[in-house]
């Protein structure tokens, strides 16, 4: 098929009352296509700028700038309806504010396709060259979507965004209920609405640096404390983390703190959001001593597999590359190196591996953890 010349004529909504009246025509059973523009260049928070509905061949751009959706998007919570989305995370999590918990039945057409053996991470762009044989014009992917009014070819480009995935629901339904895969596919778009629509912090952020491992458990907790901070503080201020305070400079502060506040100034000159109020904030956090209660909190950092550890993590791996194979499954779907490395060097089976995944994995995987 293709591409569709002229674009579908899509509904520009600007009024929470056409948005309610769009919605509410919704039948009982409805799969709806969903989709969003949003900007995050500056913020902590992505910046809703445009919502994408399609449905039975009917279109709506709907304009988030223009009124306040508020509850208007609540029958998409109903089970009745089945919201179609591609790749969802960034768009579920744009949407928390008006969707705490996501839509109550999610159909992510990635997720499907890697299921399904078409790979891991595809594009909606290739994933409708492959299953509709349209080829989609991706000129406005960096476009300012917060701009108004909207070019006549940012608007043909958002409204290809929904118009192909009723016939790719459509096609991925069939292949999952052929490889008895219906179930998983449910299971992880639930993951994921949890994972993405989660607006609380990471309580142990200092565990994805792996670097900082083998630091004393004292220097783990300040590293905690700043990361704790930054994170609250960027909220605040929404602005995005690095610009309060780089990793790297989080980590050499908890390594070396400051002694003196003009040191501390001096040291992270040039971030963008750190203010003097957030620097003299920074200062008296780093002040106290980190306390043996606040070391009991901190969660260690895994360190990187070593000797009998390295050595299962290889027959770790060989073993779910070749169960990927067999399954025809993307490997990092089944099962990711990181996750594997978390694993190994705790002996503590991972919650990402929960599931199907631990149906299938659970025995061998525990089997070869090192004696």
């Amino acid at each position: 098929m293709p591409l569709l010349s002229p674009p579908p004529q899509a509904d520009w909504i600007a009024q929470r009352s056409e948005l309610e009246q769009w919605l509410a025509e919704l039948p009982a059973g409805a799969v709806l296509g969903l989709d969003t523009e949003f900007m995050r260049r500056n913020t902590f928070y992505p910046q809703l700028a445009l919502l994408q509905l399609g449905l039975n061949g009917r279109y709506a751009l709907v304009d988030p700038l223009a009124f306040d959706i508020g509850t208007a998007l609540q029958p998409l919570e109903s089970a009745n309806v089945i919201t179609l989305m591609h790749s969802a995370s960034e768009d579920l999590e744009t949407l928390s504010p008006w969707l705490p918990q996501g839509p109550r039945v999610l159909f992510d057409t990635q997720i499907a396709a890697a299921l399904v053996g078409m790979g891991l991470g595809l594009s909606y762009r290739a994933l409708v060259a492959e299953l509709v044989g349209a080829e989609l014009d991706k000129g406005e992917t960096r476009s300012d979507w917060l701009q108004r009014p909207l070019t006549a070819s940012q608007r043909d480009y958002a409204t290809l965004d929904v118009v192909y995935l009723e016939s790719i629901h459509q096609q991925l339904t069939t292949r999952l209920a052929q490889r008895d895969r219906t179930a998983w596919h449910a299971e992880d778009c639930e993951r994921l609405k949890r994972k993405s629509c989660s607006r609380e912090s990471d309580p142990q952020p200092q565990q994805a640096y792996r670097g900082a491992a083998e630091w004393p458990r004292e220097q783990q907790a300040r590293l905690r404390r700043i990361l704790l901070w930054r994170d609250a503080t960027a909220r605040l201020l929404d602005k995005p983390r690095p610009w309060l305070l780089e990793d790297a400079l989080a980590l050499n502060i908890a390594q070396q703190p400051p002694k003196r506040l003009d040191e501390l100034e001096q040291r992270t000159a040039g971030q963008r959001a750190l203010r003097s109020q957030q620097r003299a904030e920074l200062f008296e956090l780093l002040q106290p001593a980190v306390t043996s209660e606040e070391i009991a909190n901190t969660s260690s950092i895994p360190p990187i597999p070593q000797g009998k550890a390295k050595q299962a993590l290889a027959e770790m791996k060989q073993y779910v590359d070749t169960l990927a194979t067999q399954l025809d499954l993307p490997a990092g779907l089944l099962c990711s190196r990181r996750v594997m490395e978390e694993f190994v060097v705790t002996a503590q089976w991972p919650d990402a591996l929960e599931g199907w995944r631990r149906e299938v994995l659970f025995d061998r995987l525990t089997a070869l953890l090192p004696s």
